[in-house]
């Protein structure tokens, strides 16, 4: 009974210690994404306030063995900007405001030891409505300089893959 209770805490912890300890807002229970094999462009994740889509493919090669692409969702109607995780400085973190939005963990199928994550981050913008005014409304006017609003921020990050060598 013991070493049961201990392989269910080691399994359960495993992925906790990968991430810091940090849960994703989406939860995705293990083995949910289906094996892909090489060569092929599979959707990993839509991300619809920022127009984007998230493509991934395994390319065989060992010193690369996988490709993220971001691609542009057009028409759409932006409610949020995705950043290439290049230009965020420093790295998404819980320290700099970001949260860990999901994590996607992709197996490869002719050799499902191989996996590779995406972890996809998200940083809350400022949302906060107008004050309101006289009237006891919150309301826009547009001949009125508002405050800048900051909006909502999406990047993803390709961790290192494993099992791939």
């Amino acid at each position: 009974m013991r070493i049961a209770i201990w392989m269910l805490a080691a399994v359960l912890s495993a992925p906790l210690a990968r991430a810091g300890g940090l849960q994703p807002e989406i939860s995705r229970p293990p083995g949910s994404t289906a094996p892909q094999p090489i060569g092929q462009v599979h959707t990993l994740r839509n991300i619809p306030e920022a127009c984007v889509r998230l493509e991934g493919l395994f390319t065989g090669d060992a010193a690369a063995p996988y490709k993220l692409e971001v691609i542009p969702r057009d028409p759409c109607a932006q409610r949020a900007v995705y950043v290439e995780p290049g230009r965020v400085h420093p790295s998404p973190s819980v320290a700099g405001h970001w949260l860990l939005n999901d994590r996607i963990a992709v197996p490869r199928a002719d050799g499902p030891a191989c996996t590779v994550t995406v972890e996809i981050w998200r940083k809350p913008g400022d949302t906060v409505p107008p004050s309101l005014d006289a009237q006891g409304r919150s309301r826009l006017y547009l001949d009125k300089p508002q405050h800048p609003v900051a909006a909502p921020l999406f990047t993803a990050m390709l961790l290192k893959p494993e099992g791939c060598g």
